[in-house]
């Protein structure tokens, strides 16, 4: 029983390791489902900016084609 041993520690790290792949999948998709986009990981004031930049643009120019 002696080999058996090292279960006794794999099993629960194995539990813990699975539980946090578990949150964080359900982190991804929670933020996907309420911003329709997956999360930009290091997003940093440059990105915001462009981000604000490439939404204007893209009002104006639906807004250009309607009329």
């Amino acid at each position: 029983m002696a080999g058996w041993r090292w279960l006794e520690a794999a099993l629960p790290l194995g539990i813990i390791a699975g539980m946090l792949c578990v949150m964080g999948n359900a982190q991804y998709y929670i933020h996907k489902a309420a911003h329709g986009r997956p999360k930009h990981i290091g997003n940093d004031m440059w990105d915001v900016a462009m981000e604000r930049r490439d939404k204007k643009l893209v009002e104006n120019l639906s807004a250009a084609s309607h009329s």
